[in-house]
């Protein structure tokens, strides 16, 4: 067997369960293909004594530190197919290289689809956001805007006023209820009917969202409801089970991380309905308990 363990993925859960591995003197291979879902954002807020610091040089800093470890070894390329095998999981690269371990790790995190609006997908990561409690702050207070894409942006809209003066654009066909709309507003928040059509920038920076009837609305920012895939099919592949969650599919665990498939762990926004990066560095930590636990009692 070539390793105890292999991590695919190396953001925030992936190195997190990967520093578990190596302090246990744990033979561990980390594959990354290098496209972290926070690589849009300049900046990562509310990660204890990261609080504004780079997504990439928090990854580059963890890197670093678990080259100082023996027992860790690394690959940049991309993971296209895992399997079962006799003791473990034999994982084979876009290359053709294939590595074998008795356990494996997947923090492979997830993509997103963005909403169909003209001029949203430059902004993506700087005016255009899915997180106020990453990324709220900053804006300095202000116009901000919220795309209602579904009903479950209700909870969006009760929270936004906190960061600034909110607008909700309501998509066609989203219908909050009666106790919903009367919340909203209670919050000071402004309903818009009209059909969002274009983010118009100025300087690279938001400046007003354009409506259907041709109105103009001024926001600094636009926080949206993206629906988000797991970045790769490595779990479906294994026959891993999967839960439906209100942006999308997600891979099933347990509290540590294990899932419907024996030695198979999951780890970050690919296994969990909410996303945030303390959130996967702390499920990473524990996938990565579990999987030595799991070598122990073996």
């Amino acid at each position: 067997m070539d390793f105890d363990v292999i991590v695919i993925g190396g953001s925030f859960a992936g190195l997190s369960a990967a520093m578990q591995l190596v302090r246990a003197r744990r033979r561990m291979l980390l594959i990354d293909a290098g496209k972290p879902r926070n690589r849009f954002a300049e900046a990562s807020h509310g990660f204890l004594g990261q609080d504004g610091a780079p997504p990439a040089a928090i990854r580059q800093t963890a890197l670093m530190q678990l080259r100082r470890y023996p027992a860790f070894s690394e690959i940049t390329g991309v993971a296209r197919a895992a399997e079962r095998s006799t003791g473990g999981f034999r994982v084979t690269l876009e290359d053709g290289r294939t590595y074998r371990a008795r356990r494996l790790i997947l923090a492979i995190g997830v993509e997103d689809i963005l909403p169909e609006v003209d001029g949203l997908t430059s902004l993506w990561g700087r005016y255009v956001l899915h997180c106020p409690y990453c990324h709220g702050y900053e804006i300095g207070g202000g116009p901000i805007g919220l795309l209602a894409s579904s009903v479950l942006a209700q909870h969006q809209a009760m929270l936004l006023p906190d960061w600034g003066e909110t607008t909700v654009f309501v998509e066609p066909g989203v219908e909050f209820s009666a106790d919903d709309l009367r919340a909203i507003e209670g919050r000071g928040a402004k309903l818009e009917h009209s059909k969002l059509v274009r983010l118009v920038s100025e300087g690279g920076a938001l400046k007003a969202a354009e409506l259907a009837d041709g109105r103009s609305v001024p926001v600094k920012a636009l926080f949206v409801q993206t629906r988000v895939t797991p970045a790769s099919p490595l779990a479906e592949m294994l026959g891993a089970a999967m839960e439906e969650g209100p942006q999308g599919p997600y891979i099933r665990t347990d509290e540590w991380g294990a899932t419907s498939i024996d030695g198979l762990f999951a780890a970050g926004d690919a296994a969990s309905p909410m996303h945030n990066g303390t959130l996967a560095s702390a499920a990473g930590v524990r996938a990565g308990v579990n999987a030595h636990r799991s070598l122990v009692v073996e």
